[in-house]
């Protein structure tokens, strides 16, 4: 480890050059709405198949919840194979395209916020200037779609691996409370079962938090190291072995400000429907809704990107110290640079 970090000093500078490099705070929040909203498209072809084959208005089907659409898509789709088979890859291909544009801009975001933290200045330390913020910039389109281009396929492949690790979480998941709720059931401990259920959801939850972790270091090694995703992975777990205890306080303590930011935001939601029953005055709540929107999407972005740019400070910093012993040992100076962004790079 490298005692002359702490804590304090990585969460500040991620949160500064989070702030300096704000435009891939946008990007990569408008990519991700788009894939959200992307995701709205296979429900509204869900309500105008479903008016087709059952009849009826397909507004009001549209209209009615989710789980209720796709239930019915999928009862009037049975009976059909063709078409619930064609549905089902275009909803595929709806979720590919939408992850490949999100990776896309992903590593455009990350290579710049890498190529930031070689190259800025030590801007956590007091006093704060605006001006040697300024100086962290790394932001242009060139250096973005250089990321972009070079870590597209790599970061993609691990999409669909993170897609694959997902989908056996929730095989095991669904496994898990099933055999729990025989099991209650069979024993006559039926009452006790919501409690195990809890349970395993809250390791559900734990499980794909780590799991995000895991997702995020390893892109960040990518772009660090130039590397394939298995050699990523294999550095990721020397940097886990190194820096096991700062990584941990780090994770935990943006863990803790998501989770108030999220408390926040639902405060802020149920206040908005509060006010849209007052008369009047509720024709502002659709304006104050979006605007709340974007605010709660471009909050969770930067603190997500701020904590990349603490652990790339961490994994940075691991890799000199490294070095530096490397040289020492073999009697030379510790002058050479590790990494894709070394300092001095055009990259």
């Amino acid at each position: 480890m490298t005692p002359a970090l702490t804590v304090k000093p990585l969460l500040t500078r991620g949160a500064l050059l989070a702030a300096a490099n704000w435009e891939v705070v946008v990007l990569q929040f408008i990519a991700e709405s788009a894939f959200k909203l992307l995701l709205v498209v296979p429900l509204v072809a869900a309500a105008f198949l479903v008016a087709l084959l059952v009849g009826g208005s397909a507004l009001d089907v549209a209209g009615g919840e989710s789980r209720q659409v796709v239930a019915l898509m999928i009862a009037g789709l049975s009976e059909r194979p063709l078409a619930l088979a064609a549905y089902v890859l275009g909803v595929l291909v709806i979720v590919l395209g939408g992850m490949m544009l999100t990776v896309l801009v992903k590593g455009g975001a990350v290579a710049v916020l890498v190529r930031a933290d070689v190259d800025a200045p030590q801007v956590e330390a007091p006093p704060l200037r605006l001006a040697v913020v300024r100086h962290a910039s790394r932001f242009d389109l060139e250096r973005f779609a250089t990321g972009c281009r070079s870590f597209f396929r790599r970061y993609l492949l691990l999409g669909l691996l993170l897609v694959a690790v997902y989908a056996v979480v929730a095989v095991v998941y669904a496994f898990a409370v099933l055999t729990s709720y025989y099991v209650a059931t069979d024993r006559g401990l039926f009452v006790g079962w919501p409690l195990v259920a809890s349970a395993i959801s809250i390791a559900l939850v734990l499980g794909i938090t780590v799991i995000n972790l895991l997702y995020l270091l390893t892109q960040l090694v990518i772009a660090s190291e130039n590397c394939s995703v298995r050699v990523a992975a294999a550095r990721v777990g020397r940097f886990l072995s190194l820096e096991h205890r700062r990584i941990v306080v780090v994770f935990a303590v943006m863990l803790v400000v998501v989770g108030l930011a999220t408390v926040a935001a639902i405060l802020a939601a149920a206040g908005l429907g509060f006010i849209g029953f007052i008369p009047f005055i509720g024709l502002t709540v659709l304006p104050l809704q979006l605007a709340a929107w974007l605010a709660r999407g471009l909050i969770f972005q930067y603190l997500g990107l701020s904590a990349l740019s603490a652990y790339a400070r961490l994994y940075h910093s691991m890799q000199h110290a490294s070095v530096y012993r490397s040289d020492q040992h073999a009697g030379g100076p510790a002058a050479r640079a590790v990494g894709w962004f070394a300092p001095g790079s055009s990259r």
